[in-house]
């Protein structure tokens, strides 16, 4: 055994032994969770009381009378009124692995064991070298990414690119974005966004040019997206850093779209010599690859890539061009040691049979996306469409597509034992942001639940 105190934790086998027996125990506890459950009266007032108590700390009420009891089992969480629901939403995309899932808790327990909890960029431990080099080994087998930064969610990570590629491209400093873009909710983030009703109140600086996303409906789509792009670059020439985008539209209502799209705008902005920025806070590990660009063989094109949510933290990847000078990015936090173990577990978990065409993701896309197709093509016939999406990242339009009846609907699905969320406008679109560990028998669950749902209309 090591004689470093911290390498004799880790390898103490009566330490191994308590993780693995706590794990167990809570694991076996957990099991008594089976399936979609109503309310009990007998926690339906404490529920709503402390619900309510969350609402009034923090201003405004819960989306959802959501508070969890801290237990839950695979897709299936339990919450505070007793109630148990099938949760399609996890975290808006946080919990690949679902809830209480043995392997991530005891990689967090054993997180939580370390001299601190939480790491910063200025004394780092191990994990946070581990971490970093997994992430760019991933990055790097189809990029030419070759570095990798912590931060604190999606949004520093967002920012941070930014900041890299306004550097390098100085004096450079517009934007190009996506139509209906989402970046997340610091100052500048909200201006990338495309959602006047995340920055009400906020100044507007007029640094993000739009360019149309891909319309499956019009064949010239890629065409008109070009247009703009280069009408942008025309009459801002060399006042652009960068071009960010999402590769599969988020907020922006679940839009996919094909390589075919993407390559011309790239290689426009190549030439341009403008920086490519892939915003992947959503869509990593969510694809059937651990990154969209990897699914889309985009990945020669890619400067700076962004990840979070299923990561547990946010990270900053980037070429060895947009390596920045000391001092741009830094800050006190880089991310939470039991968050580091148990996104490295999530992504060590990947690799066994979920991705590629056949894995399990692409399994999972297709049982859902067929499953509401037959429900468009039979008992909710036209209140069941576009289905689409890629990975476990689906969506669907409801009845009308109008905001009103897209949110009762995505209400009352709630109050049926399945939790999902709008994104889009006109249309509004129900979202799933599926766990990776979901049984055929679930999805099958919830397609029950969402069929009930759309036939008791609003």
């Amino acid at each position: 055994m090591s004689s470093l105190v911290g390498h004799q934790i880790r390898q103490s086998e009566k330490v191994n032994t308590m993780v693995k027996d706590l794990i167990s125990e809570v694991t076996k506890i957990n099991s008594q969770i089976s399936g979609v459950r109503a309310p009990l009266d007998e926690f339906k007032e404490s529920g709503k009381q402390k619900i309510d108590l969350a609402g009034q700390f923090r201003g405004r009420p819960l989306h959802y009378a959501y508070m969890g009891t801290g237990a839950g089992r695979g897709p299936y969480v339990e919450l505070e009124d007793g109630s148990i629901k099938l949760d399609l939403i996890n975290g808006i995309g946080i919990h690949l692995m679902g809830h209480s899932n043995p392997r991530v808790m005891a990689a967090a327990v054993r997180g939580s064991l370390a001299d601190i909890l939480t790491q910063g960029n200025l004394q780092p431990n191990n994990e946070y070298r581990l971490f970093t080099e997994k992430l760019v080994g991933l990055a790097s087998k189809k990029s030419r990414m070759k570095y990798a930064w912590i931060a604190t969610c999606g949004t520093m990570a967002n920012e941070n690119a930014l900041k890299l590629s306004r550097q390098k491209n100085s004096p450079a400093r517009f934007v190009m974005g996506f139509k209906d873009a989402f970046a997340g909710r610091s100052t500048m983030m909200a201006e990338v966004t495309d959602n006047p009703a995340y920055k009400q109140g906020l100044p507007e600086y007029h640094e993000v040019l739009r360019v149309p996303f891909f319309d499956k409906r019009d064949p010239r789509s890629g065409e008109k997206a070009l247009n703009v792009m280069k009408e942008h670059v025309a009459k801002h020439e060399g006042n652009i850093s960068v071009f960010g985008f999402e590769p599969m539209l988020g907020e922006g209502g679940y839009q996919a779209a094909p390589r075919e799209f993407f390559t011309p705008l790239l290689e426009f902005c190549k030439s341009k010599n403008i920086a490519i920025w892939a915003d992947e806070v959503q869509t990593f590990t969510r694809t059937g690859e651990y990154f969209a660009y990897e699914t889309l063989d985009l990945g020669q094109y890619i400067d700076i890539c962004t990840i979070a949510k299923t990561a547990q933290i946010g990270a900053t990847l980037y070429t060895e061009e947009y390596n920045p000078k000391p001092g741009l990015i830094a800050g006190t936090f880089s991310g939470a040691t039991p968050s580091l173990c148990a996104g490295m577990e999530m992504l060590d978990m990947l690799s066994e049979g979920f991705l590629g065409p056949q894995g399990r993701i692409a399994q999972i896309h297709k049982r859902f996306i067929d499953g509401f197709n037959r429900l468009n093509e039979t008992t909710c016939k036209g209140i069941c469409q576009d289905a689409g999406g890629m990975g476990l990242m689906i969506a669907f339009t409801p009845l009308d597509g109008k905001k009103e009846s897209v949110n009762a609907f995505l209400n009352k699905l709630y109050h049926n034992g399945v939790i999902a969320f709008p994104c889009g406008k006109d249309p509004v679109r129900a979202r799933f942001l599926v766990p990776a560990i979901i049984e055929d028998a679930d999805i099958d669950i919830a397609l029950k639940a969402i069929e009930k749902t759309l036939l008791e209309g609003v």
